[in-house]
């Protein structure tokens, strides 16, 4: 896995952070830090899309984000679980996984800034 690959998870991790921030920040530092993430998450994918397929990118970024955000709810905030929810969270999953997979190996060189 190159450095690219490694950014968008990064990015999809701090998506799951940002998203919770979204639903329960309370005070301004946790709106404030909510904000932050947001903009480095962005930062994130859009500096990899330079590199990365931009179709695979943004669909590892939203499928990674969506099912860490149902587990996230879960674990940390005792969400019910409900087979189905799981069921389509691993299917998610497999897609995300199948174009990582089918994705061209050799990222796209450094292009003229």
């Amino acid at each position: 896995m190159n450095r690219y690959w490694i950014m968008v998870f990064g990015a999809g991790i701090i998506e799951v952070v940002w998203v919770a921030g979204l639903k329960y920040a309370a005070t301004p530092l946790e709106w404030i830090g909510t904000g932050l993430a947001i903009i480095f998450s962005f930062i994130l994918l859009i500096y990899t899309t330079k590199f990365l397929p931009i179709g695979t990118v943004y669909a590892v970024f939203t499928g990674l984000g969506t099912a860490g955000t149902v587990i996230g709810e879960i674990v940390l905030f005792h969400e019910p679980i409900q087979p189905l929810k799981i069921l389509f969270i691993g299917i998610l999953l497999i897609g995300v996984i199948g174009l990582k997979i089918v994705t061209d190996k050799n990222p796209v060189k450094e292009r003229d800034q």
